[in-house]
């Protein structure tokens, strides 16, 4: 099949309002009498200006009644009650009567006298921007479907069709899901909400790389990016990635990208495809920003897409799920994304190791890796939303720990087998064993078994002490191997005197502001929102900023309270702080180069691949 006959079979359409009602008639009337119809989505954006969006769920004729479910959380592990939003639902027959409609609690409905079908129509109001929201304005809109569309709970496994209303001429629709008579169709609910819809006048591109057909959606200034230099880079990272996995589930992949001017930053995963939101000023200061984030979400689509913990499944739209995993499901998702970026050629060794070393100092800093393990900061990830839980003393990260984790199982597994085989074994093997079966691991009891099959070692000490435990990780053990070693540097660096911490795409808050400090007699208190430093807008880099700063230097925040907004000014004092560094080894041999190499690149010793 052509580029072009692909693109036509994929989501990008213009919908016309007069044919909506007529093409669900006609679909419906169509169905097999041997299999059940579908549930129907029609979605209208006439309320754009008001981040209004109206709802009419279809239900087809069935059982005399229905609950309803809106989802309590999606996209991040954070309960966010997206019914807070909802302004009014109504229910009636087919024929247009009222039916019996009444709330059971805060995110469910019942509906009775639905034997004939029913239409369930609610207004929602939506304008959180992506990757992890939804929104609806004059400018587009981006849709994390679980946050606005409620489903039948005895249907979810049922098809399920969507339809757009009230799209202004010019916008299009992109998603992965695919299309069919004018209708996105899905074959359950989970599968629809994990499909984020952009709608509006995006710009686009499309490649095809070793076998797979990507389209790329960008919604931003034009002036702000280069959308021939991001296909360039994802070409390199789609082949490094689908070589290094020797696998490729998929046959076209979506990549969305927003590059607000404004508070942005994040990513998140999908089966098919991707969203990711990076700041235009933070990607003009930092450009190798974009490659890092989605070389991470891109992995994701087989650590946690398929290769995915059992805590996650089946997943529960009305409370939490746990799992000890997110360490491995997140953190060596990193670990694997760093090492596609080094194949792709677009990370080096240099860059690599320094960022290894910070790596290492930002746990190290932190004193709660003392006392919370890798598995408890995995089922602690329901509590990130609460400033105080995020402060170094409370807790660690487990992208942070788990990138750590994945970086030295890599290397004990290369030590393990003389060289023979690396993490990429590892995630091959649980691709093949869970992914491809449509299984789910074990959590983190799974990992183990697969890192101790495919190094034929025992390595219960490794997750005992270090996964599920807190004993202090003698790095250079680890580093050793490939003719390393850390050392410390002490520096004079900047004393901000406070910590702020962020919640995803939120702005900084201040957490704790140090007694009698500069920061305190400038007027900065706990509570208070950073909107911006040194004059520029405070995004997901606000930390890298900070720490740029030299001690002397005049530090201005625009800051948000109860008394509204405000400047603050004050001169950063001075403070001692260890630096770490991954240096050579003292005298280090041919064999310690030779692993290095080879755990550089992500190959074996002996696999004799190159990098391309």
């Amino acid at each position: 099949m052509t580029p072009s006959a692909r693109a036509r079979n994929v989501a990008l359409v213009f919908v016309c309002l007069s044919t909506l009602i007529a093409s669900a008639t006609r679909a419906y009337a169509a169905q097999s009498s041997t299999q059940p119809p579908p549930v129907r989505y029609v979605i209208s954006l006439a309320g754009a200006l008001e981040h209004r969006v109206r709802v009419k769920i279809l239900i087809p004729a069935g059982p005399a009644e229905h609950d309803l479910q809106l989802p309590v959380w999606n996209a991040l592990y954070q309960i966010r009650d997206f019914s807070q939003y909802v302004n009014w639902v109504h229910a009636r027959s087919t024929t247009g009567r009222s039916l019996p409609f009444r709330q059971l609690d805060k995110s469910r409905w019942h509906v009775n006298g639905s034997e004939e079908g029913a239409e369930i129509e609610y207004e929602i109001f939506a304008d959180q921007a992506g990757p992890f929201g939804a929104q609806l304005n004059g400018q587009h809109a981006f849709f994390n479907l679980a946050e606005i569309l409620l489903y039948p709970v005895d249907d979810r496994a049922s098809a399920m069709h969507v339809q757009f209303a009230d799209t202004p001429a010019c916008w299009r629709i992109a998603t992965a899901l695919p299309i069919s008579s004018g209708e996105f169709v899905a074959e359950n609910y989970d599968r629809l909400v994990d499909s984020p819809v952009e709608i509006g006048a995006f710009q686009e591109s499309d490649f095809d790389e070793a076998g797979g057909h990507y389209r790329v959606v960008v919604d931003a200034d034009p002036a702000d990016y280069d959308i021939q230099k991001i296909v360039t880079d994802l070409r390199a990272l789609v082949s490094a990635a689908t070589l290094w996995m020797a696998d490729r589930p998929y046959q076209t992949y979506l990549f969305l990208y927003h590059f607000p001017r404004g508070v942005a930053g994040g990513g998140m995963e999908h089966a098919y495809s991707t969203a990711i939101d990076i700041s235009a000023t933070r990607l003009a200061d930092s450009p190798q920003v974009l490659a890092d984030l989605t070389a991470h979400e891109f992995f994701h689509l087989w650590n946690v897409k398929r290769i995915r913990p059992q805590g996650l499944e089946p997943v529960d739209f009305t409370k939490e799920n746990y799992t000890t995993a997110l360490w491995f499901s997140e953190g060596v998702t990193t670990t694997a994304g760093n090492i596609i970026l080094r194949r792709a050629g677009l990370l080096d060794e240099p860059r690599y190791l320094k960022s290894l070393a910070a790596e290492i100092g930002e746990l190290q800093r932190r004193p709660a890796h003392r006392s919370q393990s890798a598995e408890d900061s995995s089922m602690d990830a329901w509590l990130e939303k609460y400033d105080y839980y995020r402060l170094p003393a409370r807790s660690i990260s487990y992208y942070n720990k788990g990138n750590l984790l994945g970086v030295l199982l890599d290397l004990q597994v290369r030590e393990a087998t003389k060289g023979s085989a690396s993490l990429r074994d590892v995630l091959r093997w649980m691709n093949e064993n869970y992914a491809r079966k449509g299984q789910f691991f074990p959590d983190s009891a799974g990992v183990r078994q697969a890192a101790e099959i495919v190094s034929h070692t025992e390595l219960g000490w490794f997750f005992e002490k270090y996964v599920a435990g807190t004993e202090e990780i003698p790095w250079n053990d680890f580093f050793k191997t490939v003719g390393l070693h850390l050392v410390q540097r002490t520096n004079s660096i900047a004393d901000t005197g406070f910590v702020a911490v962020r919640n995803f795409d939120a702005p900084p808050v201040v957490a704790q502001v140090t007694s009698g400090g500069e920061a305190e007699r400038a007027g900065l208190a706990i509570g208070d929102v950073i909107l911006e430093i040194d004059g520029r807008i405070a995004t997901s880099d606000f930390e890298q900023r900070l720490a740029e700063l030299h001690p002397g230097d005049k530090l201005h925040l625009r800051v948000r309270n109860a008394r509204g907004e405000h400047d603050l000014h004050w001169k950063v004092a001075s403070q001692q702080e260890v630096e770490l560094q991954l240096v050579d080894s003292d005298n280090v041999t041919s064999q310690q180069k030779a692993r290095r190499a080879a755990w550089l690149r992500g190959d074996s010793e002996k696999s004799g691949e190159s990098l391309p």
